[in-house]
């Protein structure tokens, strides 16, 4: 039985075939269990970027977003340009309601920031999570129903990676923690540094 209310995957295999473990990693997952006991075992072995990619994929795409938008907002500051904190908003209003403007405000963000910052990636998983990945007025390309996660993915890393560049895996422990807390029906702030935001329910 499983607590993580939020994951509609039964067993870990079913969103295994969507993401890239290490093979390091490999031998802590086991496929045909709730997808919460290879993400346990993960962060108790000490692969937290393998166990981020896991979560990521089995949250719901606005849960997901938001861990993204939380951890980018974390190491949020005053040195933050204003094209990154532009690309937050963005992500975090999508979040807050889904609509097609929000997601392509988001897509224009996340090229501006070129996909290299949490902030960046966030914009970008909202830009990922549906409508089309071509320039309007070309002919639509559906995004595969998998990719918003690795753009989660991405910003969560990135951000822990940056939040603590000497170790980064207290800053991994902690976001994983909120993104668990998601999982869970919560809205991720059990703990994380307050945010002015929160997650409307779903």
């Amino acid at each position: 039985m499983t607590d993580l209310i939020k994951i509609q995957a039964a067993t870990a295999a079913e969103l295994l075939q969507y993401v890239d473990i290490s093979e390091e990693a490999s031998g802590y997952v086991i496929p045909d269990t709730a997808p919460e006991i290879s993400i346990n075992q993960l962060m108790e072995a000490g692969f937290f970027a393998d166990a981020v990619k896991l979560l990521a994929l089995g949250l719901p795409k606005r849960e997901s977003v938001w861990w993204a938008c939380l951890c980018a907002r974390d190491i949020h500051g005053p040195q933050t340009d204003e094209d990154n904190t532009g690309a937050l908003v963005a992500a975090e209003s999508w979040v807050k309601s889904p609509t097609e403007e929000r997601r392509l405000n988001c897509k224009g963000y996340a090229e501006k920031t070129r996909y290299k910052t949490p902030a960046s990636w966030a914009a970008t998983a909202a830009a990922w999570s549906h409508g089309s990945l071509s320039d309007p007025g070309e002919p639509a390309i559906e995004p595969p129903a998998h990719l918003y996660a690795h753009a989660v993915a991405g910003s969560v890393t990135l951000a822990a990676v940056l939040s603590n560049p000497v170790n980064a895996e207290k800053s991994f422990q902690r976001f994983l923690q909120q993104g668990l807390d998601l999982a869970r029906g919560g809205n991720g702030k059990t703990a994380a540094r307050a945010t002015e935001n929160q997650l409307v329910e779903s």
